[in-house]
Parts: C-alpha cells; structure tokens; sequence
C-alpha cells in the first residue's frame, strides 16, 4: 500500500506531531512525506519526498498574521502548478495534516483525503468556540485544507473522532522538574514586546524562545534565544510556568508535564481563539495581549500555583491503525 502523508509546515506543531507519526506510518505501507510551508523552527528528521511553498500565513511582531507579508508570499498560480503536479493518483491513502496541496489536489481528482489534524477537531461542530463569531476565520478554516474525511486532536475528546494531544515520545520521555523559571514562546510578537512586558516581573527569571533573533543574549531577567526543539523542551520540562500563544502543541505538552500555564491568542486567528476559548473553560488563564492592562493578570497568574489535571495516554499508533483500516483502499 502507498502512503502519502503531507504535512503543514506553518508553525512547528505539525512538524514535531510528525517525528511520531512518520515512523510508524512507513511500518505500515510504502509512505512518502509532503511538507508545504515556510514557518518552521524545527526539522522532520526524516526524508521528504516533495517539498513545496503550499499557501502560508507570515507570524507577525505585534501579535497577530502579518497579513501584508502572507499576502506578499502568496503565490495562487504557483499554488496551482504545486497542485496540479502532485501525482495524488499514485496514491491508496492520503493523509492530511492541515496541507493545503494534497488536500485540493484530491479535491480536483475527487480522491478520498483523510484529515488528521488539530484543526479537524476544531472545526467539530461540538468543539469550543470563542464568544465573538468569525465567520470569515472559521471559512478559512474550513476550506484552507479541505478532507473528505476528518479525525482530530483536542485538548480534551469532545466527541468520537477528536483524540487528546498527540504527546511525542520525546515529550514523554523528558524528566521533568521545577527550576524556577518561566518558559516563554511568543512567536507573533517581536523580542522588544516582550522583553518591555516580562521586565515589569524583575523578580522572575524568563527565557524567551523568539523568532525574530539569530543569537542568545540577556536583557535584565530575560533570556533570549532563538528556537531551538531540545533546548525548547529542556526548559519547558523544567520550568515553573509557560507563557505561550494559543496554538495547540506547547500547551498541550505544557499541560501533560503539569506546569502552571497562561496563553496569548493571536489576534485575527480563529484557531488560537478557538483554542483560548478551550483553554479558559479548563482554567487556564488567557489575556489578550501584552499591553499594560494585562500586566494585573500576568502577576495575579505568576503568584497562581493551579494547574489543571490532564490525561494523556499514548494513544498515536492506534489511531494510525484504525485510520489505515478503515480507508486503506479507499482511492476515490
């Protein structure tokens, strides 16, 4: 059986789930592995087969999707061409983490496409929504990657078909302890943002994770440096607390290792207010932004010691296993 698996390589979520799923996707058939995206901090570790620009969104410095610069490197004709030469037929099974070129290239040969992401579990019509509607956020949502069939991670299983966090074994295998500090991961916001926010907490030690810069250095409490996946790891696992956006992997794995945790959506991105939303209703705490308004609630939080009690069990290469029973063949 040939496997496509084709992976979004905006952000760095999709590609760390990846490192787990890669492996024991290629035990069970003849797998090639597509990334599209140009946002990622960290390397798949494994060959890929087509790598292609795909359809990204541009992190910000000011919290949000710079929208000029994703529309800058929007290319929908080169889009197209990515598409249109993707040989999808070649294929028994696709499976779709959120990649938009495997994704309409199924759509155009009307072939089955299996969607397996966070954003799956989302879009599900029981999953947590933010009070304020956005019909043109979840639109996006909907047709960025369209699947003809979907399974998706959460925060909690909402529904049949929406699994807890896919927590990689290097996450699970991590010894976790409290060192003291705050681990941060702030990737909309520029290093000057966030060094004016953490540096009203002197008495807090904070090692920020940017990236907007291409060396370590130290500003007061605060030390930065750019993204690295282990020495990411090795100072949330013994962090006191993170500091994160709303995305889906870090505070999942923040929550897994049990540390205090409070999240910053980013403006104008359903997702992560979908996710805060998700967050909130589970007592995690969630601001805004990093204005002056929110530094009561970030004190209030740092002198917090709740945490809420998760349930992660190691449940990847069952869902692989059911996913590939149950379409392997479906080519159409």
């Amino acid at each position: 059986m040939k496997i496509l698996y084709a992976i979004q390589g905006t952000g760095n979520g999709h590609i760390s789930r990846a490192r787990d799923i890669v492996p024991i996707l290629a035990r069970m058939g003849d797998l090639d592995v597509l990334v599209s995206g140009v946002q990622a901090d960290v390397e798949l570790g494994f060959p890929v087969r087509y790598q292609y620009k795909g359809l990204s969104f541009i992190f910000g410095k000011k919290g949000g999707v710079d929208v000029v610069e994703t529309y800058r490197k929007s290319n929908m004709l080169r889009l197209f061409r990515e598409v249109r030469s993707l040989p999808i037929l070649d294929y028994d099974l696709v499976i779709s983490d959120f990649e938009p070129v495997s994704a309409w290239a199924c759509f155009l040969k009307r072939k089955t496409c299996i969607g397996l992401s966070h954003q799956a579990a989302v879009l599900h019509e029981v999953a947590p929504r933010p009070n304020k509607f956005d019909p043109i956020g979840k639109a996006v949502l909907k047709r960025y990657a369209p699947v003809t069939h979907s399974y998706g991670f959460h925060f909690q299983a909402y529904a049949e078909g929406i699994f807890t966090p896919l927590i990689r074994q290097q996450v699970r295998e991590l010894k976790v302890g409290d060192q003291g500090h705050y681990t941060v991961y702030l990737p909309a916001y520029d290093d000057q943002r966030i060094l004016k926010t953490l540096g009203k907490f002197k008495n807090m030690h904070w090692e920020v994770f940017s990236k907007h810069t291409k060396k370590a250095y130290q500003a007061g409490n605060v030390a930065v440096q750019p993204v690295c996946n282990e020495a990411f790891l090795q100072s949330l696992a013994s962090a006191t607390g993170v500091l994160c956006g709303a995305g889906f992997e870090t505070p999942a794995e923040a929550l897994f290792m049990g540390k205090k945790l409070m999240v910053v959506p980013m403006r104008g991105q359903y997702e992560q207010q979908c996710n805060a939303a998700a967050l909130k209703a589970m007592g995690v705490p969630v601001i805004k932004n990093l204005r002056k308004k929110q530094h009561a609630k970030i004190g209030e939080w740092l002198a917090d010691v709740t945490v809420p009690k998760v349930e992660y069990p190691d449940i990847t290469e069952a869902i692989l296993k059911m996913i590939v029973e149950q379409h392997e063949g479906a080519s159409s």
